[in-house]
């Protein structure tokens, strides 16, 4: 039992305890206890970082000034990333930030300004990826580590703190940066508490996708979760044969037991599954793969987003033409699947769906 829980807030628990870590204390009690810090002084620290959006200790002015003082001088800090570069696309509405963690590793994560009010982040969930996609730039590189929850949450609140001073608040969160979330399960579940916090930065759980390869555990998990934050499956292909071509993963749950879990989750959570299936020449795009796409899609709750292709340095793959992208998707319409085009933001500046990778990652060598 930490400290903090004496305010029952178990977001606000996670937030105390990852900052005071990072700062050198044992736990959040040991934090709490070293500063003589009641539980409301705590609900400040947190209300400010959180909802507030305070760039710094010295802004947090509810707080003495020498506790303020105190705390910056041993290393205590709002932010657990360090903004490295952002770059902004030619049309201005995608936004990447480059960040570096506390021991050097680096991720990215991208801020789209769609037409309207809607704002989409896209936070990355781990340095690195273990999974090898071959279309993913990230998965090229290989695995570094997880992401604590609270650096996970700054990739938001970053591009919050940017917004705010638009008169603009994000509007959806998507874990589809770097690395898979259910891979980091904890971390991602605790950085999704600290997301929806209504007492912190609030956002709904409808307002926040995590998206996965298919690992068939954690799906099962999430399905008992109860909450109604969105799941995407990264599918790609419809045959075990074009899957294991390209997407590892597929060996371990193949497309039958993937769909059998994804049937079991609709079933449980009464939930929309979204589908991510980037679009590869020659590989997954013809007509008889629209076909068998559509009859692993029918009867369920399930939704396609068909992505075209953004290159990539590493993969020998190409995308499939508009043409043939409208045509496969006018099979599933057919088909009765609801299908969406997804359009493609930020390539210009390497931002779009599956080219995320920090600037320290490795280049794949070529083989």
């Amino acid at each position: 039992m930490i400290y903090f829980s004496l305010v029952t807030n178990s977001a606000a628990d996670v937030w105390i305890d990852q900052k005071a870590r990072r700062a050198g204390y044992a736990s959040a009690e040991a934090f709490a206890t070293g500063h003589g810090l009641k539980p409301y002084r705590l609900s400040q620290l947190y209300r400010a970082a959180t909802k507030e959006l305070a760039p710094d200790l010295a802004a947090v002015t509810v707080l003495p000034l020498e506790l303020r003082g105190a705390l910056a001088a041993e290393g205590f800090a709002l932010e657990s990333i360090e903004p490295v570069t952002i770059q902004r696309s030619s049309d201005e509405q995608t936004s990447k930030g480059l960040f570096r963690l506390h021991d050097g590793n680096e991720v990215e994560a991208v801020l789209m300004e769609h037409w309207g009010d809607r704002t989409t982040v896209c936070i990355s969930s781990q340095a690195g990826c273990a999974y090898a996609c071959a279309f993913c730039s990230t998965g090229q590189a290989g695995y570094t580590r997880n992401l604590s929850a609270v650096e996970i949450f700054d990739q938001a609140r970053f591009f919050a703190r940017e917004l705010k001073t638009r008169g603009k608040k994000i509007t959806n969160i998507v874990f589809m940066g770097q690395g898979e979330p259910f891979a980091n399960y904890d971390e991602v579940m605790n950085a999704v508490r600290l997301l929806n916090d209504p007492l912190g930065f609030g956002l709904g759980h409808r307002h926040i996708t995590i998206s996965t390869v298919g690992l068939i555990p954690q799906i099962e998990r999430f399905a008992d979760e109860g909450i109604q934050v969105n799941l995407a499956i990264s599918l790609h292909a419809p045959t075990d044969e074009q899957r294991s071509s390209f997407m590892p993963v597929n060996r371990r749950f193949p497309v039958a037991d993937l769909m059998k879990a994804c049937a079991s989750y609709a079933a449980k959570t009464k939930r929309k599954i979204f589908f991510e299936y980037v679009m590869l020449e020659g590989v997954n795009d013809d007509e008889p793969s629209a076909r068998a796409l559509a009859r692993l899609m029918r009867g369920h709750l399930y939704h396609v987003n068909l992505i075209p292709y953004n290159a990539t340095p590493d993969a020998p793959l190409r995308g499939t033409s508009d043409e043939r992208i409208r045509a496969f998707a006018r099979i599933l319409d057919e088909a009765g699947v609801p299908t969406t085009v997804r359009t493609p933001m930020g390539r210009d500046i390497a931002a779009a769906c599956g080219q995320l990778r920090a600037q320290t990652q490795p280049r794949a060598k070529a083989s």
